[in-house]
């Protein structure tokens, strides 16, 4: 079976150069995480003086360099270097299940022209660290017939309704939120007819600025003024969360100073925080992490699939739980801050499930 991944690439053009100029970002990102250009010459798989070269054209086009070097601190990132590294990143957050479901798409498309390829499962998912974890350990598996597109959480659950997918990823709030949340699932699956799979538990919060300078420690907080907050996309499920907590807390959203300014994924949530765009994103401690922020835990919340009792004995399923069983997912799992994986790959009945953690 023939896969695809889609990949940008950023190549600038000026006015008074007619060719454009190709700049790796991979190649700044391994700079900025090893600290010295030979690390990263040698991580990209490039000779040093190739290195060099690179640095010293991408400096001749704009006009000003992208790196320095600094005696007894090795290579640092310049602010342009900086910003471009911060641009690539955030473009990733915000169009990568985009790029991942277009790549699924022309899979499909592709695979019905070829013979004797068997049908795959369909499985909608939210977009979140422990689904990306999994779908990279599933595209090491030729043979797990499994075609993984992203949408929201209400998205997953209602096309499992409506059999237009054989298996959904979908998440949970624990504490007094969650039979609100078991509702919803209520209203569109007979929980009786399906089984949950245990994925991980990941903590969920305000990511704020590194030292927390506005010391913003509760949604509370995000009333005060000269604060501002960056939203999730409406329909996801992290914005029904936040949206429900704030419910909780007697707080009108609409008076948050950037309520309605929205992006579509935790990373890119945490991007704008980092770049100060905003004083505050609602979203997982890992993208916290990722972006150095810090974080304030609000809420617990369990990831899990659901399928309906049939689709468990396919082959394809049967190795997917085994995946999420495995050492080398839980080893995966354990790099992520606040997420945990102790019922990775249990089974059990969707009623028991949404009754769990109240």
């Amino acid at each position: 079976m023939v896969r695809i991944n889609i990949e940008s690439t950023w190549n600038f053009t000026s006015e008074t150069s007619p060719l454009s100029m190709r700049v790796v970002i991979s190649f700044l990102s391994e700079i900025q995480m090893a600290g010295t250009l030979a690390s990263a010459a040698d991580q990209a798989g490039m000779s040093y003086r190739h290195a060099w070269n690179l640095v010293d054209k991408w400096a001749s086009f704009f006009g000003e360099p992208l790196v320095t070097r600094h005696r007894g601190r090795g290579t640092q990132l310049t602010p342009l270097g900086s910003k471009l590294v911060w641009a690539d990143q955030h473009l990733r957050a915000r169009l990568g299940p985009q790029l991942h479901n277009i790549a699924r798409e022309l899979e499909a498309e592709l695979a019905s022209l070829v013979p004797h390829i068997p049908p795959r499962i369909r499985m909608h998912a939210y977009h979140g660290f422990a689904i990306s974890r999994v779908g990279d350990l599933l595209a090491q598996e030729p043979e797990v017939q499994i075609d993984l597109r992203y949408m929201s959480n209400q998205a997953a659950l209602e096309s499992l309704a409506a059999r237009e997918c054989e298996i959904a990823a979908v998440h949970l709030p624990h504490g007094s939120l969650r039979k609100r949340a078991a509702a919803s699932f209520k209203s569109l699956l007979d929980p009786k007819l399906f089984q949950s799979i245990g994925l991980a538990t990941r903590q969920i919060g305000l990511m704020v600025k590194q030292g927390n300078p506005k010391q913003i420690l509760d949604l509370e907080a995000l009333r005060s003024e000269g604060i501002s907050i960056v939203n999730r996309d409406q329909g996801s499920g992290t914005r029904l969360l936040f949206d429900n907590l704030l419910a909780q807390s007697k707080i009108d959203g609409r008076l948050i100073a950037g309520y309605q300014r929205v992006e579509t994924t935790h990373a890119a949530v945490a991007a704008n925080v980092a770049r100060d765009m905003a004083d505050a994103g609602f979203g997982v401690r890992a993208a916290a992490v990722q972006f150095s922020l810090d974080f304030v835990h609000l809420v617990t919340e369990d990831c899990f699939f659901v399928c309906r009792e049939p689709e468990l004995r396919s082959p394809s399923v049967q190795r997917l739980i085994g995946i999420i069983r495995d050492k080398e997912y839980r080893a995966s799992m354990e790099t992520l801050p606040g997420f945990t994986v102790t019922d990775a790959g249990v089974v059990r009945p969707l009623q028991a499930f949404l009754s769990a953690h109240t």
